[in-house]
């Protein structure tokens, strides 16, 4: 038997989490598109309240790479990581947003396993576009300990002019060009699908438009968060 009946009921079947500090059960939730300025707004609220920060972003890209390797070993796959061209050339945009969708369950029981443990005495705050919101909203007791924060698309474009590691291709690439323009295509498609998710499932999201800076967005996600932060 269930324990706790999580806020959003999947169809009647208990969803179990091993959660040996509690850590999951208190934890604050900030999900969205890429560019979306996240990171930079969970910084702001740990300076101010005092939480602890969980980057999905810098986990997922060194600190998992290693399961990754494994689970491709596992399943047959090259143990090297595919060849640049094969990710961002030549697929579409809808390619590369399905399979990137596709791969974020597994890549959120890796980051769940890190939360798991973390033991604080104050709420973790846990923030990255791979925090979906149809993966996190089993663990939820209110939708109000997640929020999503979405780019819009002149934000977006303004976000690649400004931010270096937006604005370039890090792998040797054949097409550049073509590979950014796909990349783009593929994070406003992913995004878009985790604003309809999160909307079905009743939870808040926030269009980030440039029109208020940091500390004002940091400001409105607080308010959100409200009790808990406290």
């Amino acid at each position: 038997m269930c324990p706790e009946r999580p806020f959003h009921d999947t169809g009647g079947e208990c969803v179990t989490n091993v959660d040996p500090f509690g850590t999951l059960k208190q934890a604050l939730w900030i999900c969205g598109g890429q560019w979306a300025g996240k990171s930079t707004v969970s910084r702001l609220l740990a300076r101010r309240h005092g939480i602890t920060v969980y980057h999905y972003d810098f986990h997922d890209a060194r600190a998992h790479q290693d399961r990754r390797i494994a689970h491709r070993v596992r399943n047959g796959s090259p143990a090297e990581d595919p060849d640049p061209d094969t990710v961002w050339v030549e697929p579409t945009p809808e390619r590369m947003a399905a399979d990137t969708i596709a791969g974020f369950p597994l890549r959120f029981e890796w980051a769940l396993d890190d939360l798991r443990a973390l033991v604080s005495g104050r709420p973790i705050l846990a923030e990255g576009w791979g925090l979906r919101p149809e993966l996190v909203a089993p663990l939820l007791d209110s939708p109000r300990r997640m929020i999503v924060l979405v780019p819009t698309d002149e934000f977006r474009e303004h976000q690649l002019r400004v931010l270096p590691r937006a604005a370039a291709m890090a792998q040797r690439i054949s097409d550049p060009e073509r590979a950014q323009r796909n990349r783009v295509a593929r994070d406003r498609l992913v995004a878009e699908d985790a604003v309809r998710t999160a909307k079905s499932l009743g939870i808040r999201v926030l269009e980030i438009d440039g029109s208020r800076d940091a500390e004002v967005v940091a400001d409105v996600v607080a308010e959100h968060f409200g009790p808990y932060l406290v």
